[in-house]
């Protein structure tokens, strides 16, 4: 299991990238668009960097669902690839199996 705290931290940092998705996005295209005058491209970097650095959605990290790993995650299934293994042997997971030759 991973520290409590360590996932908590990145859930806080995913609900912070939903509020300010559309803040985030609506800045970056105006300070990309090149048609507009320097001034207001300059302006809108300067909001983009006033916005708290963990709305960026490069800020949160992968983690299992189950025991909050955040290496070795699979994410067609949203888990890690201990997780995955314990389940599979289990039974849980319809279709896997374990290999043997």
């Amino acid at each position: 299991m991973a520290k409590k705290s360590s996932v908590e931290k990145n859930n806080h940092r995913k609900e912070l990238v939903k509020r300010f998705a559309a803040k985030r996005k609506a800045l970056l295209a105006t300070a990309n668009n090149e048609g507009l005058e320097m001034e207001e491209r300059f302006e809108a970097r300067l909001k983009l960097a006033e916005l708290p650095r963990n709305s960026s959605a490069t800020r949160v990290r992968n983690r299992c669902g189950i025991t909050g790993r955040p290496r070795a995650f699979y994410r067609k299934m949203g888990i890690s690839r201990v997780a995955l293994r314990e389940l599979g042997n289990r039974g849980l997971i319809p279709g896997l199996v374990k290999s043997s030759w």
